[in-house]
């Protein structure tokens, strides 16, 4: 894709802290029979292993975690309020948990297919928080474990990035460890969730 490079496994292969606020500015897409929607990241949030209060780690190794424990890279994507479904990238080492949430993006491609599958027009709404991320691309279930460092759906640095001014706060939408700097954003974006 021109101007664009996918990102490799050593891209996620790294500490989630690190890794949350690089995938900002970079490109989430999924290419489908229906057509190809994307748009650029413009909010994340990190969730480490075990120590983190607010992590599906928290526990350990479940049947719900245990991907966050495996190759990084991959997809974990899972059903929140039985209604949305979230999306996040594999991060760390296998055996050490990590994930960043895939927050808001701000609409790049497809944007009348991403419409239809919200069911509403465009605008700051469309992409504003995990759920409607994953309803606007066709995000589900069924891509938890793909591997986003290939396939149809993936994330790709822009090969000359745009200047922004990144900022961290604490987390939101979640019950402990609010109070940690462990959400990122792009500045000044209109496209972040509340």
């Amino acid at each position: 894709m021109r101007g664009y490079r996918r990102l490799g496994y050593s891209f996620y292969h790294r500490d989630t802290l690190e890794v949350a606020p690089e995938l900002l500015g970079c490109m989430l897409r999924h290419e489908t029979g229906s057509g190809v929607t994307s748009g650029i990241i413009v909010e994340t949030e990190a969730y480490l292993g075990e120590r983190d209060g607010a992590s599906h780690a928290r526990f350990g190794i479940t049947s719900r975690s245990r991907i966050m424990y495996g190759r990084p890279g991959v997809a974990y994507v899972y059903l929140v309020y039985g209604m949305h479904y979230l999306l996040n990238a594999v991060t760390e080492t296998e055996g050490k948990a990590g994930a960043v949430l895939i927050r808001a993006c701000e609409p790049f491609e497809g944007l009348d297919l991403m419409e239809t599958r919200r069911g509403r027009g465009g605008g700051r709404e469309l992409m504003s928080g995990p759920g409607k991320v994953c309803q606007a691309l066709g995000v589900t279930k069924s891509h938890n474990g793909v591997d986003l460092t290939e396939g149809e759906l993936g994330i790709y640095r822009p090969l000359k990035p745009a200047p922004f001014e990144t900022g961290a706060t604490g987390r939101i939408g979640v019950v402990g460890w609010t109070e940690k700097p462990f959400r990122f954003v792009i500045k000044g974006s209109p496209y972040i969730s509340g």
